[in-house]
């Protein structure tokens, strides 16, 4: 038998009309997304790589730089990881924009 949703005097309205995914995999959002990152780094041939390590920093600690310094570096590595992404995208298409970009 059917439940409202299948019923015409019920069609128009809002609300979930399919199965979450938790409730038949078992899994929550975030086992998926991590799930799909496992996947194509995989199909990439990346090694499996936390992005960041957390440790907690006393305060005034002299071997910690400064939070612009450190805001900067994370910057440079997000482009540097875009631009790794990009060139492994255009060998995947048959492209090489290596020398475009040297050039550049």
């Amino acid at each position: 038998m059917h439940g409202k949703a299948h019923k015409p005097e019920h069609l128009g309205y809002a609300g979930r009309r399919v199965l979450v995914s938790c409730k038949w995999s078992n899994k929550t959002l975030t086992e998926h997304k991590q799930d799909r990152r496992t996947w194509g780094l995989e199909a990439l041939g990346l090694p499996r790589q936390t992005r960041y390590t957390w440790r907690p920093v006393p305060s005034g600690d002299a071997n910690v730089p400064p939070i612009a310094v450190r805001l900067l570096r994370s910057v440079h590595e997000r482009q540097r990881w875009r631009n790794h992404m990009n060139q492994l995208q255009a060998q995947a298409d048959g492209q090489d924009h290596s020398a475009s970009r040297s050039a550049a």
